[in-house]
């Protein structure tokens, strides 16, 4: 039987992303928690927490270990910094737990995941961050790679959580090194979970089973830090109150095409991340509240 998808395109973003009130203020576009980060791996932590600034965000929180956070601190003038308590590896430490569930509490979205590395300490951490939840939790990278021995925590919480895998994480956290659209498909419904699964052609899985499909996106794209972009700007829209499952389409899309513009501009060899982050507000011009 052929897939069905619902295709994303210029028309189906705008029908999602809204136009500012003209008497807002910054808590009307949401307050984030990026959970990200470790020592030796500030690059991740930094574009994670940009792409969320760049997509609109009132407010972005940039937890990160104490180790990293000089870096970051320096790095970062936008988003508020936290040093978070870290072990002698850098990564964040048991420690960091009470004060970093005290900050999820406040949010109104969260993503962890970016650059925390692998550690006990750090899965206990993605697990009860998860299981506490009380708004809609993104997970890439580490984040995901911290599940892949405990799935079952995604049917632990009430919250919405969107995954972001690409296929190597995906295969540790499913087994599955070469999936199917089906297989994909059944790994949403049956985590209850919104899978955005990276690649050529995107495509995110919602747990109702409807599968949706990005055109945008170039191969210049393939250099690290651009999941990051991506999964700030994700966060960045659940944050602003869009629906998890229409955020991660528009984030997926914009991402794409911020990395199009980035190419045209710059070339497939030479465009980076951070170009990536610079395009992005051109995209978003067409949403102002009025032609200035």
């Amino acid at each position: 039987m052929q897939e069905q998808f619902i295709e994303i395109d210029q028309a189906y973003v705008d029908g999602i992303l809204p136009r500012r009130q003209p008497d807002a203020d910054k808590n009307a576009f949401g307050r984030v928690l990026c959970v990200c980060g470790s020592a030796g791996y500030t690059g991740a932590a930094y574009f994670a927490a940009q792409g969320a600034v760049r997509m609109g965000s009132g407010v972005v929180t940039l937890a990160t270990p104490e180790k990293a956070w000089p870096v970051l601190a320096v790095k970062l003038n936008e988003p508020v910094v936290r040093p978070m308590p870290c072990g002698a590896d850098g990564m964040l430490s048991r420690e960091a737990l009470p004060l970093l569930t005290a900050l999820a509490a406040r949010a109104d979205a969260v993503l962890v995941g970016c650059g925390l590395g692998r550690s006990e300490a750090v899965t206990e951490i993605v697990c009860s961050l998860l299981q506490s939840a009380v708004c809609p939790v993104v997970l890439d990278a580490d984040g995901i790679n911290a599940i892949s021995a405990h799935k079952d925590v995604l049917r632990q919480t009430a919250q919405p959580v969107v995954l972001t895998p690409h296929a190597a994480e995906f295969a540790r956290l499913s087994g599955l090194k070469q999936p199917e659209t089906g297989e994909l498909s059944a790994f949403a419904q049956e985590n209850r979970c919104i899978l955005l699964y990276k690649g050529h052609r995107t495509r995110i899985f919602a747990p109702d089973g409807a599968i949706y499909r990005n055109h945008s996106g170039n191969p210049g794209m393939a250099k690290g830090g651009s999941g990051d972009v991506l999964a700030g700007m994700l966060v960045s829209l659940c944050g602003q109150g869009i629906a998890p499952v229409q955020a991660a389409c528009a984030a997926a899309w914009l991402h794409g095409r911020a990395g199009d513009a980035a190419a045209n501009r710059l070339s497939e060899y030479g465009m980076t991340p951070g170009d990536m982050l610079q395009e992005l507000p051109g995209l978003l011009k067409r949403y102002n509240t009025r032609e200035w």
